[in-house]
């Protein structure tokens, strides 16, 4: 079932990334706009106007750079980097002195968030293929992790906590912004592929998510914010809701 999930999952994305803007065959998927998708889920009209347009493609679940401010010169890593536009905002805020690197397991988004920086001209990012379970990155080489609404696509999420262990630097932390559900999802669901794609099937409980962060070894984790995820085209097969979680975790 792994595979499965891994394929349909970046199969979906690449096919997202090689169009022009984030619509699907769905012409509905157009309004909103990603620009205003951006922004409803915690994106400002300054933090839009500073990234590449082929960045902004309507996708995540929050704003993870918008948790705290980062310090000049620090190395940012964002897991499931699509077209980079979180890895644009870190870069912007790390300054040249600084680095942010983005991974994912689509090639097609890491060949477009690398043509935006092109465009754009940013000279202190990188992005890599790659799978958030096994990290292309060294140990303790990163000073903050960030993630959106990417952890929930994985069927390991403790390898992926456990991989952010790994990378980060002492006293390093991670911002996370992801989905949670209030009640466990029917069965059906967690096994259907084309729900894990859409960020649906891989959600925990929220006390489940929180816990995994703990058995990763992690014990400083703070809940920043949390709110309703709302979506009109949400699976009918949900009874609860789902949460957008937004955590701070600390080495």
């Amino acid at each position: 079932m792994n595979d499965e999930l891994k394929e349909k999952v970046n199969k979906r994305y690449s096919e997202i990334a090689e169009q022009s803007s984030s619509c699907c065959s769905n012409s509905s998927c157009c309004s909103p706009s990603p620009a205003q998708q951006a922004k409803q889920v915690g994106y400002t009209r300054e933090d839009l106007k500073n990234v590449p347009d082929s960045a902004i493609m309507g996708l995540g679940c929050g704003n993870p750079t918008g948790l705290e401010d980062f310090i000049q010169g620090e190395t940012v890593l964002d897991l499931g980097s699509g077209a980079g536009l979180d890895v644009f905002l870190a870069a912007n805020k790390v300054g040249p002195d600084g680095k942010a690197i983005g991974v994912d397991m689509s090639e097609s988004m890491v060949k477009r968030a690398k043509r935006g920086a092109k465009e754009g001209g940013f000279e202190n990012v990188e992005f890599k293929v790659g799978e958030i379970e096994d990290l292309p990155i060294e140990n303790s080489s990163i000073d903050a992790v960030i993630s959106n609404c990417v952890i929930n696509l994985s069927p390991d999420k403790l390898k992926v906590f456990q991989e952010i262990s790994r990378v980060l630097k002492p006293d390093g932390r991670a911002l996370i912004s992801d989905l949670v559900s209030e009640e466990e999802l029917p069965e059906d669901l967690k096994q259907d592929a084309q729900a894990w794609s859409e960020c649906l099937g891989g959600v925990l409980q929220k006390e489940e998510y929180l816990d995994t962060i703990r058995s990763a070894g992690f014990d400083k984790i703070e809940i920043v914010d949390q709110s309703v995820f709302s979506d009109p085209q949400i699976d009918e097969r949900l009874t609860g809701e789902i949460t957008s979680l937004k955590v701070r975790v600390i080495m």
